[in-house]
């Protein structure tokens, strides 16, 4: 690293502390990663780890949706604005 800085002065290096993972834009995206692929599981061999990784990126290629840093995503249906229903009463 340090040959390349010398042979190319027009980049700067900048490190990252070790205490701001968060500066680093692909750390979330391996936390959801893990959390799809990994958590809660048990695996024997290497092979198993390469398959559970591949199929759950595959689905998350099939189900693309903006990666938005810092939100999570809620699925929730569109609330429409209006009244409330009113309970029904019936009367003796």
């Amino acid at each position: 690293m340090l040959l390349f800085s010398l042979l190319h002065p027009r980049w700067e290096f900048v490190f990252q502390p070790k205490y701001a993972a968060y500066l680093n834009l692909i750390e979330p995206w391996w936390k959801v990663l893990r959390s799809l692929a990994l958590e809660g599981r048990r695996f024997e061999t290497w092979a198993e780890i390469e398959q559970a990784v591949e199929r759950t990126t595959a689905c998350w290629n099939e189900h693309k949706h903006p990666f938005i840093r810092g939100r999570r995503r809620h699925h929730r249906q569109v609330r429409r604005l209006g009244v409330a229903a009113l309970p029904t009463i019936s009367l003796i």
